[in-house]
């Protein structure tokens, strides 16, 4: 379970981030949406201490992700492309990532194999660095070693953006079978309010720093949250 507690981030004078409580139980599929500034991927930041809150804390499975790295052996992410590294291949990334959640080689190849359809002979065995895929074979190469190892907890920021239709339906089925078959907790911001109804059970909107809805996903919530940016329009 993640809590969230008197969560506030300020930059000068400006608050970018107010959030009194927030839970988020073990094995949820959790969408956060909101406009560029609400503040999604400034919580996904305190969430993994990568920024420090001003003030309040984040308890990822009871423990306090600022005070203690023990988190970081059941919690994976993937952002954007500054979570790779660049000049290796995607095949020796993926076996540095297995290294470091104690995989042998061949364990990697047996997982990675699991993604062929998603890779769509695009990721392995191209000779190509990293930092020389598309945007969007980035974020193939990103989420799926996000997934090595069997995190409890994954988070990913816009993790729709720049996949074609084809893997974008692929990954929505990734996503619900982490959370149906191996009750994993994800965590997936978006612009994108179709896709994110699609495979959050549970969605939170953000304004400004502040929670202002949280939903549980129904046949209405696409719906109603279309109707809630519309009002936004000026």
């Amino acid at each position: 379970m993640i809590t969230i507690q008197n969560l506030v981030k300020k930059y000068s004078n400006q608050t970018v981030l107010d959030i009194n409580f927030l839970e988020i139980p073990s094995g949820q599929t959790f969408g956060l949406i909101g406009n560029n500034g609400a503040g999604k991927t400034t919580l996904f930041s305190c969430l993994l201490d990568l920024i420090k809150p001003s003030n309040g804390k984040i308890e990822n499975n009871n423990i306090d992700v600022s005070n203690s790295e023990d988190w970081k052996s059941f919690t994976t992410a993937f952002l954007d492309e500054t979570f790779l590294i660049g000049y290796l291949m995607p095949e020796e990334y993926f076996y540095f990532i297995g290294e470091l959640r104690g995989l042998t080689k061949s364990e990697v190849d047996n997982f990675v194999y699991q993604f062929e359809d998603f890779f769509n002979g695009e990721i392995l065995g191209g000779k190509k660095y990293l930092r020389d895929l598309s945007k969007g074979n980035q974020k193939k190469a990103g989420i799926v070693a996000a997934l090595i190892g069997e995190p409890k907890v994954i988070v990913l920021d816009e993790p729709f953006a720049n996949l074609d239709p084809t893997t974008q339906i692929r990954l929505k089925k990734i996503i619900k079978d982490l959370s149906n078959y191996n009750d994993t907790t994800v965590l997936i911001s978006s612009h994108d309010l179709q896709d994110i109804t699609e495979v959050c059970e549970r969605i939170v909107l953000l304004e400004k720093g502040e929670l202002l809805r949280d939903i549980k996903t129904s046949k209405e919530t696409l719906k109603e949250l279309e109707e809630y940016f519309k009002t936004r329009i000026n």
